[in-house]
């Protein structure tokens, strides 16, 4: 008895969709970057990419906890000096482009390098409750009935 390990040819990847309306930032992030990178399958290998690929809908509606919505800042740098900049939770979600919380929390789960970066071009996040990848016929995927604390009501 040997040691299993998937072969890149191998590996049947599925199409999640989940509907992120109510559901915790940080939780949601988790269920993710697990199916993601593939622990959620009895064949993970570490060094393939054997994850499903996610469709994240309806991210401008997910919920922070406690008061991180006008307290968790996020920072980036311009590359010039003295360039930090900083962003509250709550500016990023009123802004264009309220998706990037989600994209970031998620990322962040990932381990740094190659493969996570292929990893992470299997995440798809909109907005809105539209996608264009109705072809690819996704599951849903219900995390707000897998554990009560997974919604949060605003």
């Amino acid at each position: 008895m040997g040691t299993y390990s998937a072969k890149p040819a191998e590996v049947e990847k599925k199409w999640i969709m989940i509907d992120a309306d109510g559901l915790v930032v940080g939780r949601l992030a988790t269920i993710v970057a697990m199916r993601l990178r593939g622990k959620h399958k009895p064949t993970y290998t570490p060094h393939v990419d054997d994850g499903d690929n996610v469709i994240i809908v309806n991210a401008s509606k997910i919920v922070l906890t406690g008061r991180k919505r006008d307290q968790k800042v996020y920072y980036h740098h311009t590359g010039h000096i003295g360039g930090i900049k900083e962003r509250t939770a709550r500016s990023i979600l009123e802004g264009k482009f309220p998706e990037r919380i989600v994209e970031k929390a998620i990322e962040r789960m990932l381990p740094r390098g190659p493969l996570a970066r292929v990893q992470l071009g299997n995440l798809r996040v909109y907005a809105g409750p539209d996608h264009p990848h109705a072809a690819q016929s996704p599951e849903k995927l219900d995390i707000a009935a897998m554990n009560r604390k997974n919604t949060r009501s605003a």
